[in-house]
């Protein structure tokens, strides 16, 4: 068995047991194998141990591995998504994880409109305010979701965020617990066409804090593939 094969194993029996921490179903959590700067048959490897859903954060180069490798998994766009390239996006991607405003809402709206579709998205959210990351603030993301709930052809599915990197995983609980309850928030407006459902939080060095609050989607690359170079 490969390395790679090992690896994700290995994260799948971690999430089996963060999850059984916190009394959830496992099975409630779905694992992003994020394959950005990765080659294709490192990800075929993945693939043929279990992968089913990749990530990647560049659209030029998921488009070039999605025709080498095609839709036999889903693929996920969890990078910022800039909005000249939406259009390309729309029809890559099964879901999309960056929406963090208005215009880039509308922008995937429009595109998914034109291509006859409905897209998935997650509403991200800079849950630490940092400069340095993408995403609405905490304090607008209800405010962008009561703007969204007009566009026809954009699913609100959940949220996503990215905590601050610790030492210690147990620092970014915190914000895993913030994201969770936002999500519990939004949930009590009750929103029509909003829906709640996913929780992307969480990457290789704390996924299992991640799950244990509550995530349902965690991004895995490092943990399955190794450093990059």
């Amino acid at each position: 068995m490969s390395k790679i094969a090992d690896n994700l194993i290995s994260v799948k029996e971690r999430i089996e047991k963060a999850a059984l921490r916190a009394a959830r179903d496992p099975g409630e959590v779905k694992l992003v194998v994020v394959s950005k700067t990765i080659g294709v048959e490192e990800i075929r490897e993945a693939i043929s141990a279990g992968a089913a859903i990749l990530g990647e954060s560049y659209v030029q180069e998921a488009k070039e591995k999605i025709e080498e490798i095609g839709h036999q998994v889903r693929w996920h766009m969890i990078g910022h998504l800039q909005t000249n390239k939406v259009k390309q996006a729309i029809n890559l991607f099964d879901m999309i994880y960056s929406a963090d405003s208005i215009n880039l809402a509308e922008e995937i709206d429009k595109r998914a409109k034109q291509s006859g579709k409905t897209i998935s998205v997650l509403i991200q959210v800079n849950i630490s305010q940092e400069t340095t990351k993408s995403g609405i603030e905490r304090d607008s993301a209800i405010s962008l979701v009561s703007k969204i709930v007009n566009l026809t052809n954009i699913k609100v599915e959940g949220l996503m965020t990215m905590p601050p990197y610790f030492d210690d995983p147990e620092d970014t609980r915190p914000y895993f617990k913030s994201l969770r309850e936002l999500k519990e928030e939004i949930e009590r407006k009750g929103f029509e066409n909003i829906y709640m459902k996913e929780l992307s939080m969480g990457m290789s060095s704390d996924f299992e804090i991640a799950v244990e609050e509550g995530a349902t989607i965690i991004r895995v690359g490092t943990a399955i593939f190794g450093e990059r170079g």
